[in-house]
């Protein structure tokens, strides 16, 4: 069991569904950049944790905009979007108010563990943390690690994985880790394959729901993990993206946060 005191920068959805799920281990602080972004991340929190019934952890999760609330904690959490000045700036703010034996980690999905360790201000005590949404159902959690993270970050960050109920995979710290690697080349193939032939998207989610077995059809899953995130973690992974995916971006399309991408939502 790990005594960690989870804080985490961001009010996304990864953030609120950490927050969530940390709230098993300890109370939780989360920082979000303004009082309207605070103010979505507590209603997102507190549907969550609705949700869950009895199985949402016993602490409390308080969502603040002052960096100097989270200064308590023992494993900072940066979870905001995903390019690396953004993070960056984050990361340093988390160094200025975290203790010196303090870890901070990284949601990125996509990113230099190494680089943005930097960025954090202590290598030695980084560590890429990428969750998967919906944060409190996967079971997964890709761990990398820069080269100077210590034995102790290791063994910590671990810890808390299965402390959280997870199952960590230590995976190289190498774009797209092992999971959106081989994920998007082939979700971003169902979208060519569907525009050479004038498929429609729910034809071709039916097939790989029920002829492949997975939970989600491809389409489904670039509108729910957002066409402007997917199209992200493909530059990064030096996957192709698709004219349509391209297209629909232009349009503001960019999947269910939006209320259109390949499917309508509302």
């Amino acid at each position: 069991m790990s005594d960690e005191r989870l804080a985490i920068a961001g009010s996304g959805a990864i953030a609120c569904g950490l927050a969530v799920v940390a709230a098993k281990l300890s109370d939780v602080h989360l920082h979000a950049r303004s009082e309207a972004s605070a103010e979505r991340a507590r209603g997102s929190i507190d549907k969550q944790r609705a949700r869950l019934g009895d199985e949402a952890g016993p602490g409390a999760v308080t969502v603040t905009t002052d960096w100097a609330a989270l200064s308590d904690a023992t494993f900072f959490v940066e979870a905001v979007a995903e390019e690396p000045v953004v993070k960056g700036g984050v990361l340093g703010h988390l160094d200025s108010v975290a203790g010196p034996e303090a870890i901070i980690a990284t949601t990125t999905s996509s990113l230099s563990v190494s680089e943005l360790a930097v960025a954090g201000g202590r290598p030695d005590r980084f560590v890429g943390l990428h969750v998967f949404n919906p944060v409190p159902r996967m079971q997964l959690i890709e761990l990398a690690f820069p080269t100077q993270a210590s034995e102790t970050t290791v063994a910590r960050a671990t810890a808390l994985c299965e402390a959280l109920g997870k199952t960590a995979v230590v995976v190289p710290d190498s774009p797209g880790f092992v999971v959106n690697k081989l994920l998007f080349p082939y979700l971003f193939s169902a979208v060519d394959f569907m525009e050479q032939h004038a498929m429609r998207p729910e034809d071709v989610d039916e097939c790989m729901k029920l002829g492949a077995g997975h939970p989600m059809g491809p389409l489904a899953l670039i509108d729910f993990v957002g066409l402007d995130v997917s199209a992200a973690i493909g530059r990064e992974i030096g996957a192709t993206i698709p004219p349509k995916v391209q297209a629909l971006i232009a349009e503001g399309a960019l999947g269910r946060k939006s209320g259109r991408g390949f499917y309508n939502y509302g």
